[in-house]
């Protein structure tokens, strides 16, 4: 297998509202709040319509994506054996995903995250993590790991417990670590752990410029770029519309954007920008040739709804 995705798996479950359902429930439009209670978050699901489900979650995107390009992928991750576990489930199967996980019953349902749609297209998340971010070490199989070439990991998935010793299980059995740092909040909530694991863990490292720029407390991007030329590592940064560059030790490549794209939604840019650079690299592009098709995928995917192609 070429990579194996270890990550949040959550249901994306996607729902038409107009502006009133928001400002009834007390919604920020266009952001994400995350809910701890589950009932709080069924009351939400209770009157709405379903137009779609997905099987979600930033890594499982980015395998979806790295599997519609023709390579063997596989994924990990906790749901509960319910409806949207099943639905997940079978999500990831039809589009050529190995799925590594035996669901059962949890305590806590599948993760899921409610999208609401309002009239001007905007997007606004609802997400209840459930199960997804109870994963522990007897939840990765060492076996499936060490026969993928690469794995791939998201910071949204780092939490102190039994989510770090997963982490760690699963760095310790693989051929290669490649890392998403996912989020600025996951950064500045665990800017030490994150850092260890960048300096002494991970083989590729892929961040937006906000969040490596956070990570390092740089005064500026050449600050960035002289850390990463010190790792003797691949770090793989996106820096919106100044496109994306690759530093892997002393060489680094820039790849500047697709110009006069008619952006539909942001969601999804950074895991399919890591599916094009991954499937590059597994391939044996060239580092600037998989930079481009990084740049692509995020480019088809932010002209259309939705994380998926």
């Amino acid at each position: 297998m070429k990579i194996l995705g270890i990550g949040n798996a959550i249901v994306d479950v996607i729902c038409k509202v107009d502006d009133s359902f928001i400002s009834k429930n007390n919604l920020t439009k266009s952001t994400m709040k995350l809910f701890f209670d589950e009932n709080e978050f069924k009351k939400l699901l209770i009157d709405l319509k379903i137009e779609k489900t997905v099987s979600g979650g930033s890594v499982a995107n980015s395998i979806v994506g790295i599997s519609q390009l023709g390579d063997e992928v596989g994924f990990i991750g906790k749901v509960s054996d319910d409806e949207f576990g099943g639905k997940y489930e079978e999500g990831l199967k039809k589009e050529n995903v190995g799925y590594f996980y035996s669901k059962k019953k949890e305590d806590l349902p599948t993760g899921t995250c409610l999208i609401l749609i309002t009239p001007d297209s905007e997007r606004t998340m609802c997400t209840f993590l459930g199960t997804a971010g109870k994963i522990n070490e007897n939840d990765v199989s060492s076996d499936v790991i060490k026969k993928s070439e690469i794995i791939f990991l998201e910071g949204y998935l780092w939490d102190e417990g039994e989510p770090k010793k997963a982490f760690n299980k699963a760095i310790n059995s693989a051929n290669k670590v490649a890392m998403s740092l996912s989020d600025l909040f996951c950064v500045d909530r665990h800017k030490p752990h994150f850092l260890e694991l960048v300096k002494n863990k991970l083989d590729i490292i892929f961040s937006n410029e906000q969040e490596i720029t956070s990570l390092i407390m740089a005064k500026n991007f050449n600050e960035v770029i002289n850390f990463s030329k010190q790792l003797n590592k691949l770090v793989v940064v996106t820096r919106g519309e100044k496109g994306a560059v690759a530093i892997d030790g002393e060489q680094v490549t820039e790849c500047s954007v697709q110009n006069n794209l008619k952006i539909v939604d942001l969601t999804g840019a950074g895991d399919l920008f890591a599916a094009g650079f991954l499937h590059g690299y597994v391939n044996k592009f060239s580092i600037n040739e998989s930079l481009e098709k990084g740049t692509e995928m995020s480019s088809r995917v932010i002209q259309q709804i939705g994380a998926r192609l």
